[in-house]
């Protein structure tokens, strides 16, 4: 009986072995640094409608501070892999740190929209730097796959993206300068935590090729890859009218706006960790992505017919988060297995594409309701995302094989 028993425990204890908490202490290193660097991304959020009041701009010129940002962080991507193999991801990954925190400190003084979106245009490549080499960090310093590495950077996406906003809204309410002063302190953190943790490369292990500045241009040769790039261009336009439109739609003070952002994010954080594989495994990625969107689309359409209902809105961006959570991980491990290129310029290759989506649409939304209605930018962006389906529809053939692939486990 007791062999029985020993016998019975050898699969758990190779599960718990495998499992995706079983990580080393760099991993979770990179993986605090890119919740503190995700937090910056939502927390403006809550302060657009104050940040509009105090510098007396229209929503359409907040809505730069996405763009510029967005803008910067699409090309800046392009650079990524070659920096990070000249200067190794550690040093990558502290430089987009410093940048930021130097940019957002310098925004707390600010005393004009244009500063302000000036300043978001370096944090965007600052954080270019950090995001697009700590996926790729992950992936190289985890030892349980690269599927659990992706599930890990998808977390701790949604956890400082749900952060952020509260935090954001939090000392928002005080003064919208706190916010900036906020993610430059919580910088400056994640820097002590990344140079105390993460080891530096031994000298036979530093990168022996350079990637070149045409590597992600020439990745995009291969047709599954630029088609996942542009499906989530178009899918970003959706993802980023709730991010940049909502706000202003919902009428909600910092701290308000700060709890429903914590309830979208908690939902994406939980969603791609937990949900996303199951789905995964069950109905294959395509499958499961195409629905996901299909979703998406329809919560975006609710929120055009119902926009002067505030709590239709607000249920409506907080029910996203797990859409969202959803299709960022399946989406971005679909791109890891699209192409025969390394990891690190397929994920600047596709970080380029989908962050130009990201860069139109705040913009684009804004001036859409100041020109037509508060409606219509939610039917545009649900029709961006619908086009998004239509497209992987028509480039079905290019990407098929993802499904085929052995998952990265």
């Amino acid at each position: 009986m007791a062999s029985t028993a020993v016998l019975k425990s050898e699969p758990e204890l190779l599960k718990q072995k495998n499992g995706i908490l079983n990580q080393p202490i760099a991993v979770w290193a990179v993986f605090f640094a890119s919740v503190i660097a995700f937090m910056g991304m939502g927390l403006v959020n809550p302060i657009l409608r104050e940040l509009s009041a105090s510098l007396h701009a229209s929503p359409s010129e907040v809505s730069l501070l996405y763009t510029s940002y967005n803008a910067i962080m699409a090309v800046a991507m392009l650079i990524t892999g070659t920096v990070s193999t000249r200067l190794g991801a550690k040093w990558t990954l502290l430089s987009g740190i410093v940048i930021i925190a130097i940019v957002s400190f310098f925004g707390g003084f600010a005393d004009s929209i244009w500063t302000l979106v000036g300043l978001r245009a370096f944090w965007g490549l600052g954080n270019a730097l950090f995001v697009a080499t700590a996926l790729t960090a992950l992936v190289s310093l985890s030892k349980n796959g690269t599927a659990k590495a992706i599930i890990l950077y998808e977390a701790a996406a949604g956890i400082g993206m749900s952060i952020g906003p509260l935090l954001g809204g939090t000392l928002g309410s005080i003064s919208w300068r706190g916010p900036f002063f906020g993610v430059s302190s919580f910088m400056v953190i994640g820097f002590l935590v990344l140079i105390l943790t993460m080891p530096k490369p031994a000298a036979k292990t530093a990168p022996q090729n350079k990637t070149s500045l045409l590597a992600p241009f020439k990745a995009m040769k291969h047709r599954s890859l630029l088609t996942l790039g542009i499906v989530a261009a178009l899918y970003n336009v959706g993802f980023f009218t709730i991010m940049a439109y909502a706000p202003f739609v919902m009428g909600l003070k910092p701290r308000g706006m700060g709890y429903v952002f914590l309830g979208w994010g908690v939902l994406l954080a939980v969603t791609s960790v937990f949900m996303a594989p199951k789905l995964q495994r069950r109905f294959g990625t395509l499958k499961a992505m195409c629905f996901m969107l299909i979703l998406f689309a329809a919560d975006l359409a609710l929120m055009g017919i119902f926009t002067s209902t505030k709590w239709v809105v607000i249920s409506a961006v907080i029910f996203a988060g797990a859409i969202l959570g959803n299709s960022n991980t399946l989406i971005t491990t679909a791109v890891m297995d699209a192409a025969p290129v390394e990891r690190s310029t397929s994920s600047a290759t596709y970080s380029f594409l989908r962050f130009i989506g990201a860069a139109i649409a705040p913009y684009m939304a804004n001036k859409l309701a100041e020109i037509y209605n508060a409606h219509v930018p939610f039917y545009v962006g649900a029709g961006f995302v619908l086009l998004s389906i239509v497209f992987i529809a028509i480039s079905y053939k290019h990407i098929r094989h993802i499904d085929r692939a052995k998952p990265s486990h």
